[in-house]
């Protein structure tokens, strides 16, 4: 059997330093993926730095053709979490929210939404700084992703 990967959508990501811990933590291979590597070395040595080309959505693309079913993706791009999503695979924000099959729809409408507020001229507040307790959050879901992938790989949907 394959060993499962966690990949990590590594541009603006926040916390990074957690996924590094608790990958290294599970023994699951973490790759951080970005467009530019001059903001960040790999996070732990037991983490796999991969650098794409700066072209529109290289990032996503890289993952969705390395992923496989029961990998783990770490991503605030709905984009792509509904593509992950349907190869079968875990995804979760760096907030800690999961993606499912029943939550992926309606925040794909909710990012059409918001850009058709945008090119109309309205600016909405980007997200607020990570808390505390917002980095609790991604860790105790994270470690529930992870505990999902470590067992036979079972989706939030069930």
């Amino acid at each position: 059997m394959t060993q499962l990967v966690l990949y990590v959508d590594a541009d603006a990501n926040p916390v990074k330093t957690i996924i590094a811990e608790e990958a290294e933590k599970h023994q699951v291979q973490a790759i951080f993926v970005c467009s530019f590597a001059n903001h960040f070395g790999p996070p732990s040595p037991a983490s796999q730095l991969v650098t794409v080309d700066k072209s529109y959505q290289s990032v996503d693309m890289y993952i969705v053709n390395k992923v496989k079913r029961g990998d783990l993706v770490v991503t605030d791009d709905y984009g792509l979490a509904s593509l992950v999503l349907a190869r079968g695979c875990l995804a979760i924000s760096s907030r800690g929210k999961e993606y499912t099959n029943h939550n992926i729809d309606q925040l794909l409408m909710s990012r059409h939404l918001s850009y058709k507020e945008r090119i109309s001229g309205n600016r909405p507040k980007g997200p607020k700084r990570l808390a505390v307790e917002d980095e609790l959050f991604f860790r105790k879901n994270l470690q529930k992703c992870l505990q999902s992938m470590a067992g036979d790989f079972a989706s939030f949907d069930e």
